[in-house]
């Protein structure tokens, strides 16, 4: 079967409004699965832990986020590494190693850092930049979260 042939049978899925709190899952073999709106309650992680829980640690959530103001917590992922991408404006990202030493980096669209597993890391507005959006493409399971 030609790949001409498979693409005449399947449907082109909804747009998925990453800017409209619209995420998807990555799972095992290979998927992607749309997710309900992000409301950005903690029911919203749960429900979707509960839902992808067979994926384990291979599962990846990917979601944006603009930013109005700087992250009032820090949170840590210590199944797995997230990627971090900036795609709008300028973001200032604070990683705490293990071993308590910190790191600071600005980056700005194009510019991406990866967060390694059980690095603890926050993110601030950079001073005169306004709305810096963010792609992350996170290992969630276990994730843990800390006041600032």
């Amino acid at each position: 079967m030609s790949v001409a042939a498979v693409w005449e049978d399947e449907a082109m899925t909804e747009v998925i409004e990453f800017s409209s709190g619209d995420f998807v899952h990555l799972g095992l073999g290979a998927t992607t699965v749309p997710l309900p709106r992000h409301t950005g309650e903690l029911e919203w992680y749960v429900g979707y832990g509960h839902d992808h829980a067979a994926d384990g640690t291979e599962g990846r959530l990917v979601s944006m986020h603009t930013f109005a103001e700087s992250w009032d917590t820090w949170e840590m992922h210590p199944n797995g590494s997230e990627l971090v991408l900036c795609v709008a404006g300028a973001v200032t990202l604070t990683q705490e190693a293990p071993d308590g030493t910190t790191s600071t980096v600005t980056i700005s669209a194009g510019q991406a850092v990866i967060n390694d597993p059980g690095v603890w890391h926050t993110a601030d507005l950079v001073d005169g930049e306004s709305n810096p959006t963010v792609v992350f493409i996170t290992a969630g399971v276990g994730t843990e979260m800390r006041d600032r």
